[in-house]
């Protein structure tokens, strides 16, 4: 069986200008890198009359056995192209985090996927290492603004504004800078995350053009005063430097599918520790250019589905038309209690119970007032019973699932999916949001944890309670919340398989993001710079002589 990396080495891959001439972009409204890759203009797409219809692809809770989310999303659109319907889709760009690491790439596998599959999952255009540079920038100037008399009576005790890195390093979560003597800086503690956990990051994607991301650069706050006042990148003198930084990296990226299906792939927050969600300009180009526009959100339903309908979808001004949660039959045994060495036996008692968490995903998405669908990504070992047994679950909670063998046949193994998919997106329904932006900071959570996660609600440290209150007083209460929590769990307990009941989320520390709009509530001990495995993917990618690169998958 070929690897997904050798089956992309071998596609016939087209000119990305015939791509973008498909796509209905005039050849000024691109700028190539190269053959294969090209940056979207920023006032192109955005310029047309129309819009098409929104698939927002999402999943159930991930677990070790794997669900396949990017591998349908492409399908999907394969499929719907295919179908004569034009079809684009929008993804989110690959950290090296991931891809060095344990959980691998996000161009989807097998034959749906998107290529330059390589490029794509490493520098791609740069614009990781673009927002990685301004971040740090922005640490600079603050530690030097310090050093330099410090002006802006800034309080060391109180910086929040860390560093980042686009790589899993546990050794740098906690660190002391400024060691060295008097002209190597004013020592104080400090710490990186991973560059799609920064606030940079959730600005490039949530902005709707070059001036909103300036505007939304000033807006960060870097650290608090010996008042306590809040000291942000305006304060710094420093937005407008930080803006040039990424005057190319706000521009979308444009490629394709196997099957070229063009394909918009730009920004990549995490949805456990971030909004998990590709760009607004990314979003809207798909939606102007094509009849259907084909999105996903990062991890379950619970994390990147819900921030897409809470915090992009009120941004963007459209939501879902539908929303698709893919399931897996061996996943759904492991939220059963079936051992990872035994998924591919035949288990109905573990497959009975693990698909509450499915159940629980449908009902978290319907919420929301949109047509659920269900793709059961299908692997070899699945049985017919086990089949029969996810769809009637599925059916229990007013959602309809169908098959989808999208890695061994693209496309063509979607094509029932794609034509219930373009059946329920022509349904009338009334979009619900989650909460009021008017809600406290506490009923915002807490209907995030009852109504998505199914639990009872959620239960404030003491420093949280302390920064609520500092938030309030500076106004900043009334924002909408990302919650950081692990993706294993519906809960914020990694363990807690299924679907848990009557459980208490625990609010540990808040975050303010104000550039990007919303306040980060960081949960149980999810962390917001991962480690790597014992063994990391970097130990198995290698290249010759001729550059020919192996092991990426």
């Amino acid at each position: 069986m070929k690897t997904d990396i050798e089956i992309a080495q071998e596609a016939t891959v087209l000119p990305i200008s015939e791509i973008a001439e498909k796509a209905g972009l005039k050849p000024n409204e691109i700028e190539p890198y190269g053959y294969d890759k090209a940056k979207i203009n920023l006032d192109s797409s955005i310029k047309r009359d129309k819009e098409g219809k929104l698939i927002l692809v999402t999943s159930i809770n991930p677990t070790p056995a794997g669900e396949g989310k990017s591998t349908v999303t492409v399908g999907l659109s394969d499929a719907l192209q295919a179908s004569g319907r034009k079809t684009m889709i929008a993804l989110r760009e690959p950290s090296l985090g991931p891809v060095m690491g344990l959980k691998g790439g996000a161009t989807g596998g097998g034959y749906s996927q998107v290529v330059p599959m390589a490029d794509i999952n490493l520098h791609f255009t740069g614009d990781f290492h673009a927002l990685t540079a301004a971040h740090n920038m922005l640490s600079a100037a603050l530690d030097n603004s310090i050093y330099q008399g410090n002006l802006l009576h800034i309080d060391q005790r109180r910086v929040i504004w860390k560093r980042v890195l686009d790589i899993n390093d546990r050794a740098l979560r906690h660190t002391t800078i400024g060691l060295g003597g008097p002209t190597s800086g004013v020592p104080r503690e400090d710490g990186f995350d991973i560059t799609v956990a920064s606030e940079m990051m959730a600005i490039l994607t949530l902005s709707n053009d070059l001036m909103d991301l300036k505007s939304r650069i000033e807006k960060i706050v870097v650290a608090y005063d010996f008042d306590k006042e809040p000291v942000t990148a305006k304060d710094l003198g420093v937005a407008g430097a930080l803006t040039v930084l990424l005057k190319d990296a706000i521009k979308p990226n444009l490629v394709q599918t196997l099957a070229h299906t063009p394909a918009i792939i730009h920004g990549g927050p995490f949805a456990n520790i971030a909004q998990g969600t590709n760009s607004i300009q990314a979003t809207k180009a798909a939606l102007k250019l094509a009849d259907y526009a084909v999105t996903e959100a990062g991890f379950g339903a619970d994390l990147g589905g819900e921030k897409f309908m809470d915090i992009k979808v009120p941004k963007l001004g459209k939501e879902p038309d539908v929303v698709v949660v893919v399931a897996t039959v061996r996943a759904l045994k492991h939220h059963g209690g079936q051992s990872l060495a035994d998924l591919n036996e035949e288990n109905l008692d573990a497959l009975r119970a693990g698909v509450v968490n499915l159940q629980q995903n449908i009902k978290a998405m319907k919420r929301y007032g949109v047509p659920v669908v269900v793709a059961v990504n299908q692997f070899t070992a699945d049985t017919e019973a086990e089949m029969a047994l996810v769809r009637e679950a599925a059916e229990e909670v007013g959602a309809t699932a169908v098959t989808a063998d999208v890695w061994a046949k693209g496309g063509a193994g979607a094509t029932e999916l794609a034509e219930l998919v373009a059946k329920k997106a022509e349904e009338e329904h009334d979009f619900q949001p989650l909460y009021d932006l008017n809600d406290s900071a506490i009923e915002k959570m807490n209907k995030i944890v009852q109504h998505i996660y199914g639990g009872a609600g959620v239960e404030l440290s003491d420093k949280a309670e302390k920064q609520l209150k500092t938030f309030a007083a500076h106004g900043w209460d009334k924002l909408p919340i990302v919650m950081a929590k692990t993706q294993y769990s519906l809960s914020d307990d990694a363990k807690k398989l299924g679907a848990p009941k009557d459980f208490t989320v625990h609010v540990r520390e808040l975050v303010p993001k104000l550039g990007a709009g919303f306040l980060v509530a960081l949960t149980g001990n999810v962390l917001t710079m991962p480690g790597l495995p014992k063994h990391p993917a970097a130990m198995d990618i290698d290249i010759d002589e001729k550059g020919h690169i192996t092991g990426l998958f």
